[in-house]
């Protein structure tokens, strides 16, 4: 069978180029005759693969000598326990709720210190980053909490908050490595990478040493895999590792280096997004569904404003080799995930789809 269009919003699309790399050396890596899968976190296989993966993720990030760079598991749903009880040192957090990740974030976070929603979009479903210049941030605040794109509904802070000073956290699960950031502006930046870097079960985490708390400044109940020091302590080998995913993320820096880095990724994105956006905003039957300001270049929902006709969409579009488009239920519709691995001519083609769906069903 042929390879689908995968739009998933992840796990998702990995490049191509990098699947057929690991399926070669799926039986033998590098001399070892042994798999990947197979090895010792500790074998000196494993340790070059970690510590290039990092260097290549510095390089590509211009990740400053004063930033830890974790590979963890759990996914992002654990660093949303784990943050406050690391940074929460006052017991005071602000969040801004622009989705279902930050508010479940939020939600965790209650439970370890006086968590506050400082700003919303939940009354309009999400569909929009609200104002963040001039925010009533709390003068204790241990940091501002933000999911800088929101994969369900297609939701991307342009402008990152006016913190007043105070340490930026970020889930970038969803937009990681797809546009150059500085790093310098975060205390920490972190992201699951099943959506645009590798396979699910890693957790990257880049923190700023400082916020890293030492044993004596930490709650003696915070349990010891949950804390940043044990990691950094270990660089990440504290104990076994996800290994198989993070030779898959190491292998997907390296195909991103070979693109021409992050500025390069972002001007690949942005065409495909446009292909996608333009037609949405001339088709008289597809609209999106996020304010123009606030859209997303990963993730792209759209509606036809009819139940039915949606799905007869998703049904003849997986058909057609355009699988996984439909849209999470609180948002209805359709949603186009156009990671970095996705090719311009797969949102080419799913415009041609939808252009003749819609002569078809008008």
């Amino acid at each position: 069978m042929s390879r689908v269009y995968n739009f998933s919003a992840g796990p998702a699309v990995l490049p191509e180029e990098v699947l057929k790399e690991a399926a070669a050396e799926m039986l033998d890596y590098n001399g070892s005759g042994m798999s990947v899968m197979e090895m010792s976190h500790r074998s000196k296989w494993f340790e070059e693969i970690i510590k290039t993966a990092e260097q290549d993720l510095r390089d590509l990030m211009n990740i400053p000598d004063n930033y830890k760079v974790l590979f963890l598991q759990g996914g992002a749903s654990q660093q949303f326990a784990m943050i406050p009880m690391n940074l929460m040192k006052n017991g005071v957090a602000d969040y801004i709720i622009t989705g279902q990740w930050a508010k479940k974030a939020f939600n965790e976070a209650k439970k370890y210190g006086n968590a506050k929603a400082v700003a919303s979009s939940e009354d309009k479903t999400y569909s929009y980053i609200p104002d963040v210049s001039d925010l009533n941030i709390d003068d204790d605040a241990d940091y501002v909490y933000i999911c800088e794109n929101n994969t369900i509904y297609g939701t991307k802070y342009h402008t990152l908050p006016n913190t007043k000073g105070k340490t930026l956290v970020s889930d970038v699960s969803s937009c990681f490595l797809s546009e150059p950031v500085d790093v310098e502006k975060y205390g920490i930046i972190y992201g699951g990478v099943q959506k645009n870097i590798g396979p699910a079960g890693v957790v990257i985490v880049i923190i700023r040493e400082d916020l890293i708390p030492s044993d004596d400044e930490i709650d003696e109940k915070v349990p010891t895999m949950l804390r940043y020091k044990t990691h950094s302590d270990n660089d990440s080998l504290f104990n076994t590792p996800p290994a198989y995913g993070i030779y898959i993320c190491g292998k997907v820096f390296k195909w991103l280096k070979g693109k021409g880095g992050l500025e390069a990724m972002k001007e690949h994105n942005e065409k495909k997004a446009k292909i996608l956006y333009d037609y949405l905003d001339e088709s008289k039957m597809f609209k999106g569904t996020v304010v123009k300001e606030d859209r997303s270049l990963m993730n792209v929902p759209f509606v036809t404003g009819d139940k039915e006709l949606d799905a007869k969409f998703v049904e003849e579009a997986t058909k057609a080799g355009f699988v996984n488009l439909k849209g999470h239920r609180t948002v209805g519709g359709m949603r186009a995930s156009i990671y970095n691995a996705m090719p311009i001519e797969g949102v080419e083609k799913l415009v041609e789809f939808m252009k003749k769906f819609e002569k078809e069903n008008a």
